[in-house]
C-alpha cells in the first residue's frame, strides 16, 4: 500500500518506526520530571516514603503487574501475527481486555488508598501526590493504548505480512507503557516495603 510520499512499503513501515521511537523519546522527557520528584523525596523524606509504601496494596500491584506483562506478551503475539499474515484478533482482544482488568483494579486500589492519601501531611502527602500522579499519568497512557488496539481489532482485516506497520507501531506503544509500570511498581510497592 504505497502512497504518495512513500515509493514502498518498507518506506512507510521505517517512517512510522522513526515516528514512534522520536514519540516514546518525548514521553520519556514527559515522565522524567515526575521520576526525579519521586527520587527527589526519597532521598531527602525517606521516613515519610517508607511509612506511605507500607499502605500500598501489594497483592494488587503485584496482580497488575502480572496483567501488564501477560498483555506485553499478548501484544507481542498479535504484532507476530501481523507480520506473518496470520489472525490477531483473538491477541488483540486479549490484549485490551489485560489492559482494562489492570485499570479496573487501580481504580479500586485508588479508592482504597484516597483515605490514607487525604490523612498524610508533610513528605507523605509528597508521596501520595507522586503516587496518584505517576499512577494517574500511566492509566491515561493505558487508556489511550487500549483505545488504540481496541481500533486495530475492528479494523484486523487491513492488516497483512506486507501491511502491518500500525500494528507494530502500536506494539511499541504498548510495550513502553509496561515499561513504565516495571518502573513505578517497584519504586512504590518495593523499595520501601522491607525497612
Amino acid at each position: 500500500m504505497p502512497t504518495a510520499q512513500f515509493d514502498s512499503t518498507l518506506e512507510r513501515r521505517e517512517a512510522s518506526l522513526l515516528g514512534m521511537w522520536a514519540f516514546l523519546a518525548t514521553e520519556v522527557m514527559f515522565f522524567g520530571p515526575l521520576f526525579f520528584g519521586y527520587w527527589h523525596g526519597r532521598l531527602y523524606q525517606p521516613d515519610a516514603f517508607v511509612a506511605g509504601s507500607h499502605h500500598m496494596h501489594i497483592v494488587l500491584g503485584t496482580l497488575n503487574t502480572a496483567l501488564l506483562m501477560t498483555s506485553s506478551l499478548t501484544m507481542a503475539l498479535a504484532v507476530r501475527a501481523a507480520q506473518h499474515g496470520r489472525p490477531l484478533r483473538t491477541w488483540l482482544g486479549l490484549t485490551a481486555l489485560l489492559g482494562l482488568a489492570f485499570l479496573g483494579i487501580k481504580a479500586t486500589e485508588w479508592l482504597m488508598e484516597f483515605g490514607d492519601a487525604a490523612n498524610a501531611s508533610g513528605g507523605e502527602a509528597r508521596f501520595y501526590f507522586l503516587y496518584y500522579a505517576m499512577t494517574g499519568l500511566h492509566a491515561v497512557h493505558l487508556t489511550v493504548g487500549v483505545g488504540v488496539v481496541a481500533w486495530l481489532w475492528m479494523h484486523a482485516r487491513r492488516f497483512n505480512a506486507a501491511y502491518h506497520a500500525p500494528v507494530e507501531v502500536s506494539g511499541l506503544y504498548w510495550h513502553f507503557v509496561d515499561i513504565v509500570w516495571v518502573f513505578l511498581y517497584p519504586m512504590f510497592y518495593l523499595l520501601e516495603r522491607y525497612r
